[in-house]
C-alpha cells in the first residue's frame, strides 16, 4: 500500500472514530455546563464555567438516585451473568465441539436458530415462567438463565474449541481423563482469551440491560441502573439535561474504564477465535 493510501485510510478510519466518540464527548460536555447553557440555542460548546462540582455532586447526592445501590445491584447480577455464561457456555461448546453423539449437528442448528428470535417474543412466555417459579420481583430472571447457557456464546467457544487439536484430548482421555476433566483442566486453560471475550460481552449486556430489569424489577430498592436513570429521568417531570448527563456519565464510566483495561485481551480473543 502506498503511502497517500496510508494515510486516506488513516483519515478515513479519524473521521469514522470522531463520529462514534461525537455523542460521548458531547455527553460530556453537557453534564459540565449549567442548565440554562445545556438547554441553550445555538450549542454551547464548551463549558463556561465548569460545573463539575455542582452536577456530579447533585447527582451522587440525589434522593432519586441512590448510586451506590443500584450500582452494586448491576454489579452483583453482572457478575453473576458473567460467571453463569463462561462456565455453562463453555461446558456445552466442548460438547458440541469436542464429543460425537447423536443427534449434535440438529441441536446446534436448533440452537443457533433460537438466536434469531427477539427479546420481546419470549418476553411473557418467560415472565410467566418466573412468575410461577416466584422469581418475579427479584434478580433471579437476569442471572439464573446464563447458567443454562446462552447461544450466542457457546457458538463463539465451539468455534475456538474446534482450532484446538483433537489429539489433546483424546491422549488426556487414554490417560484415564475423564470429558469433564479434559473440559476442566485443558481446554479451560487454553482458552482464556475467549473465555475473557464471552465474559466481557455477557458483562456489559448484563450491565446495559434495560428492557429485562423494567420487566421483572418490581421494588425500587433492586433496580438496576438502567433502570434508576430511566426512573431518574422521568421523575417529577423531567429532569435537567445537564444531570441526566452526568448520570448517564457515570453509569457508562465503568464500561468504559472495564473495556480499555480489557481491551488487550478482548482483541485477542476475537482475532483467534475460529482460526485454524
Amino acid at each position: 500500500m502506498s503511502t497517500k493510501k496510508k494515510w486516506l485510510v488513516h483519515l478515513a478510519l479519524l473521521l469514522a472514530a470522531v463520529f462514534y466518540v461525537g455523542p460521548l464527548l458531547w455527553m460530556v460536555d453537557t453534564s459540565l455546563k449549567g442548565e440554562h447553557q445545556a438547554m441553550a440555542m445555538p450549542p454551547v460548546w464548551v463549558p463556561h464555567p465548569v460545573r463539575i462540582h455542582k452536577t456530579y455532586y447533585k447527582v451522587v447526592h440525589s434522593p432519586a438516585f441512590d448510586l451506590t445501590l443500584y450500582a452494586r445491584n448491576t454489579l452483583i447480577i453482572a457478575i453473576l451473568a458473567a460467571a453463569g455464561s463462561v462456565l455453562s457456555s463453555s461446558l456445552v461448546a466442548y460438547s458440541l465441539a469436542k464429543i460425537r453423539w447423536h443427534g449434535r449437528g440438529v441441536l446446534l442448528s436448533v440452537m443457533l436458530a433460537s438466536m434469531m428470535i427477539p427479546f420481546p417474543v419470549l418476553m411473557i412466555p418467560l415472565f410467566c415462567v418466573f412468575r410461577n417459579l416466584g422469581w418475579i420481583g427479584t434478580s433471579l430472571p437476569l442471572w439464573a438463565p446464563a447458567f443454562f447457557g446462552v447461544p450466542f456464546f457457546i457458538f463463539l467457544l465451539r468455534q475456538f474449541y474446534l482450532t484446538i487439536p483433537r489429539e489433546l484430548s483424546e491422549a488426556a482421555f487414554l490417560d484415564g481423563c475423564s470429558h469433564f476433566g479434559i473440559w476442566w483442566r485443558i481446554m479451560l486453560p487454553l482458552t482464556r482469551p475467549a473465555l475473557a471475550v464471552v465474559a466481557l460481552f455477557a458483562f456489559v449486556a448484563s450491565w446495559n440491560n434495560f428492557l429485562g430489569p423494567l420487566v421483572y424489577l418490581t421494588h425500587q430498592s433492586t433496580f438496576t441502573l438502567s433502570v434508576a436513570l430511566q426512573f431518574y429521568q422521568s421523575r417529577s417531570g423531567g429532569t435537567s439535561y445537564n444531570l441526566l448527563m452526568a448520570a448517564s456519565t457515570l453509569v457508562i464510566l465503568p464500561i468504559v474504564v472495564l473495556f480499555f483495561l480489557a481491551q488487550r485481551t478482548f482483541v485477542r480473543g476475537i482475532a483467534t477465535t475460529g482460526l485454524k
